[in-house]
């Protein structure tokens, strides 16, 4: 049987599948030859991403896969657990300057896949320029794996003694919604705002990126319907992990704290809703709550289903600020995901190279909430470019019954 902080896979339908990626851009184009043996030296420090997925029981577990993991020179999708993709539950692409590795969010989380990818251009990079770079924060072949990296991630906490936690969040049940139930016209927008006015903004209005960010979305989302009466929710991703004192384990314990903007509320006032929505957001990540989900997973309970909607708009910001002496060969890198039913729009902030760079998700090709957000950003003074869009080509994943 599974323990409980392994991963619990379905692939039993696509509603059930969220496909994750990072895609980075580079100063120079992608040499295809280089990038595929650092992805296969890698495997031996990252064994945990080179798998394939296997019946045990009534659980699907993973277990190594020794054919290589597939690097394709194309930005077209791939069936992951597939024979195109060697049965591997992951998979590299590249095209000119960008490259991307995707893998199901199952298995791990933005703070989880971010070392491999660094680690992955560490040795992409001094191959291809033939710098020494210094390789203090980069996790490299030859180095033991720790056991806080692979193994139970809450051994030392009492998750099953802790008590219901003074705040419990309830859901809005008829929150406000950006998209019909039938959309399904994916596309990713990629925005690029500078760091240093983003940072003085926050440290003015006494907020954090994540914050800014989510009440600049809900001014938006009232921009774009003003009449509507609802409660637009905006769901926050949290790192349990980190919130616990582990933030090194690969595995996906991610959750999120849901923030409540209700028509009442008064967004002109932004140092005020800031404030506001801090306290909502400090009081749903203590470690009492963090500890309350671990608890509920260690009961193996069931988790709530990626395919019923849970909030307006989602932000996510995984500890991402430096790549140290990469840097100045990365010229864009953006976090994605194949978008499930969640959340209508979801909006994933990486900050590297003194630049917040935004994947802005969204179910349907229309513009008019994303300019909503635009013309929010340009009336508190905070620059942003929107680099390009294209269709969201995420990797699929072959069925599997339960």
């Amino acid at each position: 049987m599974l323990k409980y902080y392994e991963p619990h896979l379905d692939f039993s339908s696509p509603e059930q599948v969220n496909i994750m990626g990072v895609i980075v851009s580079l100063t120079q184009p992608v040499d295809g030859e280089i990038l595929r043996s650092v992805i296969e030296e890698l495997r031996i420090r990252f064994p945990y991403f080179y798998v394939r997925a296997v019946h045990q029981g009534s659980d699907v577990i993973t277990v190594p896969n020794p054919l290589p993991m597939t690097l394709r020179n194309t930005w077209d999708p791939v069936c992951l657990n597939s024979r195109e993709s060697n049965f591997h539950l992951a998979a590299w692409k590249y095209v000119h300057q960008r490259l991307a590795f995707e893998i199901p969010h199952a298995l791990t989380d933005g703070a989880g896949v971010l070392p491999y990818v660094k680690s992955a251009l560490f040795l992409y990079l001094s191959k291809a320029t033939g710098q020494t770079f210094d390789p203090s924060g980069f996790r490299l072949p030859g180095e033991a794996i720790p056991e806080s990296e692979t193994g139970d991630p809450f051994l030392e906490l009492d998750a099953d003694g802790v008590e219901t936690p003074l705040c419990r969040k309830k859901p809005v049940p008829d929150f406000f919604r950006l998209v019909s139930e039938d959309a399904a016209d994916k596309r990713v927008f990629y925005l690029k705002l500078p760091e240093k006015q983003v940072m003085t903004y926050c440290r003015d209005k006494e907020a954090s990126p994540n914050i800014l960010f989510s009440v600049l979305l809900a001014k938006a989302a009232r921009r774009y319907d003003p009449g509507s009466e609802k409660t637009i929710t905006v769901d926050v991703a949290v790192d349990h992990k980190a919130i616990l004192g582990n933030p090194d384990n690969y595995r996906m314990f991610a959750g999120s704290c849901t923030l409540d903007f209700p028509k009442s509320m008064d967004l002109k006032n932004i140092p005020l809703t800031c404030t506001m929505v801090y306290g909502q957001l400090i009081l749903q990540s203590q470690p009492e709550n963090s500890l309350w989900e671990i608890r509920q997973m260690k009961r193996m309970l069931p988790a709530p289903s990626s395919d019923i909607p849970r909030a307006s708009i989602c932000v996510s910001y995984p500890r991402s600020r430096s790549f140290g002496p990469l840097d100045p060969y990365i010229q864009e890198m953006y976090l994605v995901t194949s978008l499930s039913k969640i959340t209508d729009v979801l909006c994933e902030v990486v900050c590297i190279n003194h630049s917040f760079f935004l994947s802005f998700l969204q179910p349907f090709s229309s513009t008019g909430y994303l300019e909503c957000f635009l013309e929010e950003l340009r009336l508190e003074g905070i620059p942003c470019e929107v680099l390009f869009s294209e269709p969201l080509r995420m990797c699929t994943i072959q069925q599997m019954d339960r």
